[in-house]
């Protein structure tokens, strides 16, 4: 069991080394202060490891039951894991832009991914270029404008393909042939041993489209899982018809929404003839096998999820290995000890939890990112922190690991202290969420809440809907029971409810949402579910 210091800070075998920990560490960071005051050549390195829709469950740091992760979980035991990191804006786009800006959506004008990135606004990368870094992007991008503030980049084509992906290199469009993971890991690589201007410390985003759907894997990674049975997860046959307007209303079951292309009886249109053979030797069989077998009802639903998990599976394994070749450079070159190494996800992804797929919601599983932290010399080894911390905070602690100045528009706060092991004692307890992107792919409605890490608040306040769910997540970690109707909650309610206006307040949330015209047209291939009178 944790102890209260470890709410935040560093795991109990160390607590009595702390105060000798700390006088070192404000020797050290005086150090530091005056070498990059002076613009020093010592400042740390940045490397920013992000991928999109990685779950926690999928992570072997966080106790994943389904899978391995032995270079992620490097950067954890030599470093810091973040237990409560949660994102302000479930999906791509804008928790892309919250990042490179510091500010929730209504403020960086990023609200669902049909908007255009304002490039005129605050970015930390520009930041991070005046401070005296040499600044470059590689992978995925998805946020339409050309990367503003790098002085590298080289960018997936909008979400970009699993498969010979086109992107943009500082403005020109180039096409690679091979796998989108692996390609990614060898431009960050190349830039990193070649490329880089070596006379300045570097910030570099490498950035995956893994495990985004629809999970393609590499031909090399094929008929990994393919013969073992997966662990289900609880409530993948959950009966949805319990739950509030919202929940039923969506579209993200692994029964119903899940289509040819992600079951893989299609294959990617942008393979080339070796790569269609090898995709053809593996799924083709297995796809015979399945029609074969004329599976129905629970057991369908069974046979698609272990189809889906293994190919998201698959995607994970191959970006892992990435990341550890990645890693591998750093030690083998000495860089190492001079770069700070952060892991993270552009939000969590439900993985059969409630029969779903996907993200959106405020619930657990979406809400929650993971985020990984190796600082040599200042985190120590195979700590946690249980502190409420966010997307929002990166880019003020990208400034503040660089000694730059936080600009006052950011609504952040850097994780610095938290990775030295200090408790501050006005870190925030309460957290403030927005989803913006309804109509659109899946059908969740708007909503926004507050949650304290334990109880939380969730309004849907479009006015066909109008609901509002509370849950002890403590108690209830799937959330099914709601307990907004309950008295003997009307105290907790009552206070999230205050929390929420004031947090409105405090971060400047508009009143009115982006008008449904500025979403575009529906996607073709959703749909609203007709629910039952």
């Amino acid at each position: 069991m944790k102890t209260s210091f470890e709410t935040v800070g560093v795991s109990v075998r160390r607590r009595c080394s702390r105060v000798l920990l700390a006088a070192f560490l404000s020797v050290a960071a005086c150090f530091a202060a005056r070498a990059q005051a002076a613009g020093g050549a010592d400042r740390p390195n940045i490397l920013f490891i992000f991928s999109d829709d990685h779950g926690t469950q999928a992570i072997s740091a966080y106790g994943s039951r389904i899978n391995r992760t032995p270079n992620i979980d490097a950067i954890a035991h030599e470093g810091m894991r973040f237990d409560n990191c949660f994102v302000t804006n479930s999906i791509c786009g804008p928790s892309r832009a919250v990042i490179i800006t510091g500010k929730y959506s209504h403020l960086n004008g990023f609200y669902h991914n049909r908007n255009k990135l304002n490039p005129d606004q605050t970015m930390v990368s520009r930041l991070l270029q005046q401070a005296g870094y040499n600044t470059a992007i590689i992978g995925k991008w998805h946020l339409t404008t050309d990367p503003p503030g790098f002085d590298h980049y080289e960018v997936l084509n909008d979400q970009g393909t699993y498969y010979n992906p086109e992107m943009f290199r500082d403005g020109q469009k180039v096409r690679y042939t091979g796998y989108t993971t692996n390609i990614i890991t060898d431009l960050a690589l190349d830039w990193l041993k070649d490329d880089r201007d070596k006379s300045k410390p570097f910030f570099l985003m490498y950035q995956h489209k893994s495990p985004h759907r629809p999970w393609d894997p590499a031909p090399e990674y094929f008929n990994v899982y393919e013969d073992q049975l997966i662990p289900e997860p609880l409530l993948l046959l959950e009966d949805l018809s319990a739950r509030g307007t919202p929940a039923r209303q969506s579209d993200m079951q692994i029964g119903e929404t899940l289509d040819d292309r992600d079951l893989k009886f299609i294959p990617p249109a942008e393979l080339n003839a070796e790569q269609l053979a090898a995709w053809n030797a593996a799924y083709v069989p297995r796809n015979a096998r399945f029609r074969d077998s004329m599976l129905t009802g629970d057991a369908l639903i069974r046979w698609k999820y272990q189809r889906f998990i293994k190919d998201y599976l698959r995607c994970v394994a191959a970006m892992d290995d990435g990341i550890g070749r990645v890693l591998k450079y750093l030690d083998d070159s000495g860089l190492s000890k001079s770069t700070i190494v952060i892991y993270s996800s552009d939000q969590g992804f439900f993985l059969g939890e409630h029969g779903w797929f996907d993200k959106r919601w405020m619930y657990e599983t979406s809400l929650r990112t993971p985020l990984l932290v190796r600082w040599p010399g200042v985190t120590p080894p195979d700590s946690f922190c249980n502190a409420i911390v966010s997307n929002l905070d990166f880019a003020p602690t990208f400034l503040d690991i660089a000694g730059a100045k936080i600009p006052d528009d950011m609504q952040g706060r850097s994780l610095v202290p938290l990775l030295r092991g200090d408790n501050p004692p006005d870190w925030r307890t309460i957290f403030y969420y927005h989803y913006y992107e309804y109509p659109g792919w899946h059908f969740v409605r708007r909503h926004d809440g507050v949650t304290d890490a334990r109880f939380k608040l969730i309004h849907f306040y479009e006015p066909d809907v109008n609901t509002w769910e509370l849950y002890d997540v403590k108690f209830d970690p799937f959330e099914i029971n709601n307990l907004i109707s309950n008295p003997e909650y009307d105290s907790v309610k009552k206070r999230l409810m205050h929390q929420l206006e004031e947090r409105r307040k405090a971060l400047k949330v508009t009143d009115s949402d982006p008008p449904e015209s500025d979403m575009g047209d529906f996607p073709p291939r959703t749909r609203i579910k007709k629910l039952a009178p």
